[in-house]
């Protein structure tokens, strides 16, 4: 399962409105995609639809949908929100993770 922090969720249904998107309906994509300086790197956008091969989370009044290989990378994964001066914006806290790089964008296995 993949969840949602309260602060996560707040700026996500935020965003999703300002992009025409109802957070009710449709769905926060989370994915997986080679690069990055520690080799994998996150992805994460809004779409209306799911795929034949996506699992489909609910947490915090947010939808997520995962494609089921790079749920094998997430299992377990927290999105967090962290604004202000010095907030970094989402971060993805992955137990899979042995390895992030300083912005938070990439990580490894």
């Amino acid at each position: 399962m993949i969840k949602v922090s309260e602060s996560a969720s707040k700026k996500i249904v935020e965003m999703m409105k300002d992009d025409g998107f109802d957070a009710a309906q449709d769905y926060v994509r989370v994915g997986v995609k080679s690069g990055g300086c520690s080799g994998l790197s996150y992805e994460l956008k809004f779409d209306k639809a799911i795929g034949e091969n996506d699992k489909v989370f609910e947490d915090n009044q947010v939808r997520i949908a995962v494609e089921k290989k790079s749920f094998l990378y997430l299992a377990g994964t927290i999105l967090e929100y962290s604004g202000g001066l010095n907030g970094k914006g989402f971060v993805f806290n992955n137990p899979n993770a042995s390895r992030t790089c300083g912005c938070g964008e990439s990580f490894s296995l």
